[in-house]
């Protein structure tokens, strides 16, 4: 949630950076509704005065024996204003909290103000892509013969977009979370395992609801109000929500892995084939809770820390500091780091795809979770949070399988997951 003061302060440069970053945001009746709120607030408040004024006039008229009928008259007309004004007030004040909750957070200075993704800025590039001297195959051909996925039994039980990963596939997606999960620890962060399922305020608090919700799952029957996670960001928010933290609490680091859902409803490329483009899929998360001169150091290491995977792995990737039009909307900077994947670019498609995206999201999920810090004796204020993929595995699965292929469809290993699959190095067609 923005903070209302900086858009009543600075109204036209809070409105440029709010539509840079979505040109359909209705700020126009966010700052209406607000002036029309304190307009009704400070009128009823001076009905109030005027009416205390006029108590005091009727108590000394009573105690001199005087009649008060006509300030009594003038106080009763005053009372059903204010009743009439307030009943006002209170719909006005859920319509502008409801407008002010579709609002994006503002991007930092330093992002590049563009709708297009085409203008994301490259500030790393990591190792090379591979060069094959051979036909090399797209995942799904390799698939053919590893048979570490089922597309087709995935359909039968739960419809398409829904693969079922089976032997050796199942084992290198748990050695992959596995070794993820290990990395991040030694880098300092908590493991936490939250449920799959949330309430509405905890969508709320991060930032996917109201704006998002036809991208979400939800069950919803006479029992359970809840709904499917579409990252780990969202209960990992959630876990602090209406606290007030210590100052010797922060900086939280946590990481957790979860299972993902996601509608993907409009999203582009959405008949991508294979595991690039699913409903569910694998995630380890990374959450952290700083102070606010912390957020932006706590950003990099994130961002290092997601790194330190992919090279570990040995997969080419870059770094992408996205522009304004392709950030999150919780997000004030957004970098997302994107591997090269061999089949994709054979394909005609694009040959980077995003496999982490690490957003600082200064105070603005805070906000709308209500979680705050306090320094000594002091003023409570708000966190700043931060998230990461730390990564997605299922684009991951994709190039370690693409980059790693040999001539006879085999798929060497790389050496920090043989030791989660009993020091398996090499993954051998099956047929």
């Amino acid at each position: 949630m923005l903070d209302i003061k900086e858009l009543r302060n600075q109204p036209e440069e809070v409105k440029n950076k709010i539509l840079s970053k979505d040109p359909e945001a209705n700020v126009d009746i966010v700052i209406e509704l607000d002036t029309k709120v304190r307009e009704l607030k400070t009128e009823v408040e001076q009905l109030k005065s005027q009416r205390n004024d006029f108590s005091k006039k009727i108590g000394e008229k009573k105690r001199a024996g005087e009649d008060a009928c006509e300030l009594m008259e003038q106080v009763s007309g005053i009372s059903e204003k204010v009743h009439a004004m307030d009943a006002q007030i209170g719909p006005l004040e859920e319509q502008f909290t409801y407008e002010l909750s579709k609002l994006p957070n503002l991007p930092m200075d330093d992002v590049k103000v563009s709708p297009d993704p085409l203008d994301n800025v490259v500030v790393k590039d990591w190792g090379k892509k591979p060069q094959f001297d051979f036909d090399y195959k797209h995942h799904l051909e390799l698939n053919e013969k590893l048979k570490l996925f089922d597309f087709e039994r995935g359909a039968k039980i739960s419809g398409t977009g829904w693969p079922v990963y089976s032997n050796m596939g199942a084992r290198l997606e748990w050695a992959l979370i596995n070794y993820m999960i290990e990395v991040h620890i030694n880098n300092g962060f908590t493991q936490w395992m939250p449920p799959a399922l949330v309430r509405e305020d905890a969508l709320y608090g991060s930032g996917q609801l109201p704006k998002f919700e036809n991208q979400q799952f939800k069950i919803s029957d006479d029992d359970y109000q809840l709904w499917l996670i579409p990252t780990a960001e969202v209960p990992l928010n959630g876990l602090h929500m209406n606290e007030i933290l210590s100052e010797d609490e922060l900086p939280m680091r946590y990481v957790a892995y979860t299972p993902c859902f996601r509608r993907e409803a409009g999203a582009a490329g959405k008949q991508e084939r294979g595991l690039i483009r699913m409903h569910q899929f694998n995630k380890v998360e990374m959450f952290c809770f700083t102070k606010p001169e912390d957020s932006e150091a706590m950003f990099d290491a994130m961002v290092q820390s997601a790194e330190s995977i992919l090279e570990g792995l040995g997969l080419h990737y870059r770094t992408m500091l996205l522009v304004t039009g392709d950030m999150s909307f919780p997000s004030t900077k957004t970098i997302d780091i994107e591997v090269f994947l061999p089949g994709q670019d054979k394909e005609g498609k694009k040959a980077y795809y995003e496999v982490s995206s690490i957003s600082n999201c200064t105070d603005f999920q805070a906000r709308r979770s209500n979680i705050r810090f306090r320094r000594g004796q002091g003023k409570p204020e708000f966190v700043h949070t931060l998230n990461g993929s730390g990564l997605a595995t299922s684009r991951l699965m994709v190039g370690l399988l693409e980059n790693n292929q040999n001539p006879d469809g085999s798929v060497n290993i790389p050496t920090v997951l043989s030791k989660y699959l009993g020091g398996i190095s090499k993954l051998e067609p099956t047929v």
